[in-house]
């Protein structure tokens, strides 16, 4: 399974019969304002893609968009090498399960589930025996006789993703399903979730904005910001190898440090930042002496020093911590007012207290930053 960003310029726009799904330029603007610029994806079949970004960035209209909820300014769309582009919501079997639901209150369980079929020409045993199957899968045989307002959080999901699956979609469309559910049983419905999409090989594509489900469930993630996408990839290479100071700053927790490469060798790179010198393992792209970037390195990388080191080292002053569980996040501060975050993975029993306005040196390994060298605008 693959997922691939195209080029954002192509001399044609045509399909690729290795991928289920293929969105080419698709543009969507709402009067003067661009909604989605130019997005260029390839998802192949089967495969569980999540999209996220913050509120605003165009993900649910990019979902709305697929589904032929929302027209396209300018663009194609195509599944299974068909552009579907202009098909009704009907005709393209790429059903779509909201926030709320959606649920039909007066129906039954077994009557919102079979709703789709009943469209069609299916008779009445083949439709009972699609609904049982369907409904075993989501644990909820037992309660096809009750009524929606009958049901917890969590089984109102399962209705609304049994109802979109009876009737054997290609694409299933998820727009943040689980927004509306405790914490606990969120965490338990998203390995349910994936369970199902793996037994299916239904091609899922999931909007959301908690970044602990795309990272929990999806093979591939989409990163948006303003309308366009900014990174493609795996969870581990969105987490550790961001692609963007946008991708960097919303996902995770990362400290950025701007700097300019003073020196470059056969093995490291070394760059000056105002609150101290970075070395880096030299990185994949070529740089140049005097050139502005950005060195990233993770929160959870980051550990207290007993010594200032001239090198991958920074002194600054605590200003907070947060608990997390198994984890404190602690907020620094350096001379300049720069805000320097780590992870330590510890638990407020078992720490040693660290008073607050205490003055640390933090450390870092070269093997553990990442240098960005786009132009530095952080958001």
């Amino acid at each position: 399974m693959q997922l691939t960003e195209l080029p954002t310029h192509t001399a044609a726009i045509a399909p690729d019969p290795s991928h289920d799904l293929e969105l080419c330029q698709v543009t969507k603007k709402f009067g003067s304002q661009t909604v989605l610029n130019n997005i260029n994806l390839s998802i192949a079949a089967g495969e569980f893609v999540a999209i996220m970004g913050p509120s605003g960035c165009g993900k649910t209209t990019l979902l709305r968009v697929i589904a032929g909820l929302e027209s396209m300014s300018a663009g194609k769309i195509y599944l299974d090498s068909q552009n579907i582009a202009r098909l009704p919501v009907h005709r393209r079997n790429t059903p779509m399960v909201w926030q709320n639901y959606a649920l039909f209150p007066h129906l039954t369980v077994q009557q919102n589930i079979a709703f789709g079929l009943t469209l069609s020409s299916h008779q009445k045993a083949i439709v009972r025996e699609k609904v049982y199957q369907i409904a075993a899968m989501l644990h909820l045989e037992n309660f096809l006789d009750r009524r929606i307002s009958q049901l917890s959080g969590g089984q109102k999901q399962r209705v609304a993703i049994a109802r979109a699956l009876v009737t054997e979609p290609k694409i299933l469309l998820l727009d943040e399903p689980m927004s509306a559910l405790d914490p606990h049983l969120r965490i338990r419905m998203q390995g349910e979730l994936k369970r199902l999409q793996q037994a299916l090989g239904i091609t899922f594509i999931y909007v959301t904005h908690n970044q602990n489900e795309a990272f929990s469930m999806a093979d591939r993630i989409v990163v948006m910001n303003r309308g366009n996408i900014e990174q493609v990839g795996s969870p581990s290479e969105i987490y550790n190898r961001p692609a963007s100071h946008f991708v960097a700053e919303f996902v995770g927790y990362n400290n950025l440090l701007d700097g300019k490469v003073v020196q470059i060798n056969s093995q490291t790179m070394t760059i000056q930042c105002s609150q101290t010198v970075a070395v880096v393992q030299k990185p994949d792209r070529a740089y140049s002496i005097g050139e502005q970037v950005t060195v990233v390195i993770p929160a959870d990388r980051m550990f207290v020093s007993s010594d200032s080191a001239s090198e991958n080292s920074i002194k600054a002053v605590l200003r907070g911590q947060e608990f997390m569980g198994s984890q404190i996040l602690y907020v620094l501060e350096t001379e300049e007012g720069c805000e320097i975050k780590m992870i330590r993975q510890e638990t407020l029993n078992t720490s040693q207290s660290i008073p607050v306005n205490s003055e640390l040196h933090l450390a870092w390994s070269s093997e553990d930053a990442i240098v960005l060298g786009e132009p530095i605008t952080h958001h």
